[in-house]
């Protein structure tokens, strides 16, 4: 069959849940918030060889020409951000060039702490300001990064929530939905794609944990029998009332555009000024 930009951006999306869950699995020396929660509750996955995929993606993504170019951006993007936490500066700016050149703008991205090292380098900054982006998208893609901040945030507090918890009960992890607006530049849709693969790797995450102790729950019942049924029902309401506020609270944090906000595309606020969001 032959690829299309709706066929490539699932592959996009599971090659980068796949990094992100073997990662945290520690096949990557580099272990933050999301890491460490993950690999507690994945374990270590089947390896994938993840660069490899992402550069056929590239290949396929070029090949379909114009329509496929943020596609091909958002590839190399990706593989700028496996050589950047490897400390192999010269392939991150091949890539991080190589995405700019597609279409990249993701100015965002370039003030997380990993990169912030680069910042000296003149061909870093040769790169960054050949980027152009308009108020509006700005707004989007720092929404989008911070969104990636709670959503690990969130994963994180639900997990020390359920610890002890009695009841056989799952609970899912919310996440906000993703914007809809038509984007002024569609480097934009690149990002879009990194929170989903974020979101998606908690979820997995914590579905994981959540069998695992519901399971271990009803072995313990099996064995002894010795189920404080009160104890059981007053955690399961507990647990329905923190699932609850947790479904309010990504609904609530749905992206709004800001009223007035520039579309027209722009250079970048300089190298350096911008703060990384944090949850």
């Amino acid at each position: 069959m032959a690829d299309t930009v709706h066929s490539l951006i699932p592959r996009l999306h599971e090659l980068l849940v796949t990094h992100l869950t073997q990662q945290a699995s520690g096949a990557n020396r580099v272990r933050d918030a999301f890491s460490s929660l993950a690999h507690a509750f994945l374990g270590a996955p089947q390896a994938v060889d993840v660069t490899a995929g992402l550069h056929d993606l590239v290949a396929r993504a070029t090949a379909l020409g114009p329509d496929g170019a943020w596609l091909a951006a958002a590839g190399h993007a990706s593989l700028a951000g496996m050589a950047v936490v490897r400390g192999e500066a010269e392939r991150t700016l091949y890539h991080l060039d190589a995405a700019v050149t597609f279409g990249y703008n993701d100015c965002v991205a370039f003030h997380v702490g990993p990169v912030r090292p680069l910042h000296h380098d003149p061909r870093l900054r040769f790169v960054y300001e050949r980027m152009r982006v308009s108020a509006a998208d700005l707004d989007e893609l720092y929404w989008l990064h911070q969104e990636m901040q709670i959503m690990s945030r969130e994963a994180q507090n639900a997990a020390v929530d359920n610890i002890g918890r009695s009841d056989t009960g799952v609970s899912s992890l919310p996440a906000a939905p993703l914007p809809t607006r038509e984007p002024d530049s569609p480097g934009v849709l690149a990002t879009r794609i990194e929170l989903a693969a974020v979101q998606t790797a908690l979820q997995q995450a914590a579905l994981k944990a959540e069998f695992q102790r519901s399971s271990g729950n009803t072995s313990l019942d099996l064995i002894d029998g010795g189920w404080d049924y009160g104890r059981v029902r007053r955690d399961a309401w507990h647990a329905d009332e923190l699932d609850a506020r947790r479904e309010r609270d990504a609904e609530a944090r749905a992206f709004v555009e800001r009223p007035g906000a520039g579309r027209l595309p722009g250079p970048c606020p300089p190298l350096g000024s911008i703060v990384y969001p944090v949850a």
